[in-house]
């Protein structure tokens, strides 16, 4: 079953007898902390080499003998997967219909809403779905509340206004942030604007989908930033790669929508899958500058820069952080082109 907000802060306290989750959604950094939280609630941590097993996109085929396994000292186990895709339908079949009590859980940022895994475990009775989603407007002021009020710090209005216009756009890093803000502040202390301002820095907020979305519209500097602070916090140079492929492919499809009529603004709010509306202007700047042929050939050049990351010895890093910033300045270029005409 698919959950929504309400459900899902309760399954998250208590999972039953689920035996698939399934974690999708645009918030990379909330997926991770749910998926984090789930495994230390039934496995009682998240090392324990008992009764939690990571496995591998290659790991496929173990995961429903995995599922199936009992642990030696006891407990249900928890089997772990991050970005997961479609490919692992068959295998999450095979799991459900198997022996075992181990909660798998899979890791599925990017994941579309007619995805062959999403359908699989939404349809299994003893399956979960659970999108993950940045917070905004009222649920972001509270989350910012809450975070700060248990680290024994209170915000004033203005403050609390402005960081809401700051962070969540990855739960990750706008915890990490939030515990500098309280750091600065001090227990007992108060947020003031002034103290806002001064403790959330520039990369406040930045996620991989802020490097994406900061490049295709020719924002150099900003993708740069964003995409270290990405790295920082775990993205792999394949991933990274994937999600750019992911998004080019949205951005043709709204270019091919342009094409045929509509405005960049409308091509840019109508996008499937949705784009935050944060990031709606810069996907339309976006779509001004990446004619349809040229987003074919990016399209091409990322598929390409994967394989290449895939060799041994490559040096991923820098094959994943010379195409993003490739597609930056392409973008710049334009933009510096047309401003010229």
């Amino acid at each position: 079953m698919k959950l929504d907000a309400r459900r899902a802060a309760a399954f998250l306290r208590d999972p039953g007898d689920c035996r698939v989750v399934v974690l999708f959604g645009e918030d990379t950094g909330l997926i991770r902390e749910r998926a984090q939280a789930l495994t230390r609630l039934v496995a009682g941590a998240l090392d324990d080499p008992f009764r939690v097993v990571e496995l591998a996109r290659e790991d496929l085929a173990r995961l429903p003998d995995e599922a199936a396994s009992l642990s030696l000292t006891g407990g249900r186990r928890v089997v772990r997967m991050r970005e997961a895709t479609d490919a692992a339908t068959e295998a999450v079949k095979a799991a459900l219909a198997g022996p075992g009590q181990a909660l798998v859980v899979l890791e599925a940022p990017g994941l579309a809403s007619r995805s062959r895994l999403r359908t699989a475990v939404e349809g299994a009775a003893d399956g979960v779905a659970i999108g993950c989603y940045p917070d905004e407007g009222r649920s972001l002021e509270e989350t910012i509340r809450t975070s700060l009020t248990d680290a024994g710090v209170t915000a004033e209005p203005e403050a609390l206004s402005w960081l809401a216009g700051q962070l969540g756009a990855d739960r990750a890093a706008t915890r990490q942030e939030l515990e500098k803000l309280a750091l600065y502040a001090g227990p007992g202390g108060r947020v003031d604007l002034a103290a806002a301002m001064a403790s959330i820095g520039d990369m406040a907020g930045l996620s991989l989908d802020d490097a994406l979305f900061a490049a295709t519209a020719g924002e150099v500097a900003r993708a740069d930033r964003a995409l270290e602070l990405a790295i920082a916090e775990g993205a792999n140079a394949v991933g990274v790669l994937r999600a750019t492929l992911m998004h080019l492919q949205r951005l043709h499809r709204a270019r091919l929508a342009v094409d045929a009529g509509q405005s960049p603004a409308e091509a840019a709010r109508s996008a499937r899958p949705p784009v935050f509306f944060r990031r709606v202007d810069p996907f339309a700047r976006a779509l001004g500058r990446w004619p349809e042929a040229s987003l074919r050939a990016a399209m091409t050049a990322v598929a390409e820069a994967e394989r290449g990351c895939k060799r041994t010895g490559a040096p991923d890093g820098a094959i994943c952080r010379h195409m993003v910033l490739t597609l930056a300045r392409q973008a710049a270029s334009r933009a510096s082109a047309a401003g010229r005409r």
